[in-house]
């Protein structure tokens, strides 16, 4: 299955792309040469939407750039009271 493929090749392909997409391949789908959509599988839109929504979370932003930097503190489960 090619990576780009043209609406009307996309329509007379459709169960191949679905299958592409499971297992993991992006498809750019094009007019006239020009790219106007992907397909992609559920699994990895559902990866992309949840680096998304971490992303343009502040609190969660500021504590990768802490572990990132060495600011992060880890301890036991059995640390926290109850």
């Amino acid at each position: 299955m090619k990576s780009t493929v043209s609406i009307s090749e996309g329509q007379n392909s459709f169960p191949a792309l679905v299958r592409a997409a499971e297992k993991g391949r992006v498809v750019t789908v094009t007019r006239h040469d020009d790219p106007v959509a992907y397909m992609m599988g559920y699994e990895r839109m559902k990866a992309v939407a949840e680096t998304l929504e971490i992303m343009g979370n502040a609190a969660a932003m500021r504590a990768v750039r802490a572990h990132r930097a060495g600011k992060t503190r880890f301890g036991q489960l059995d640390d926290i009271p109850e």
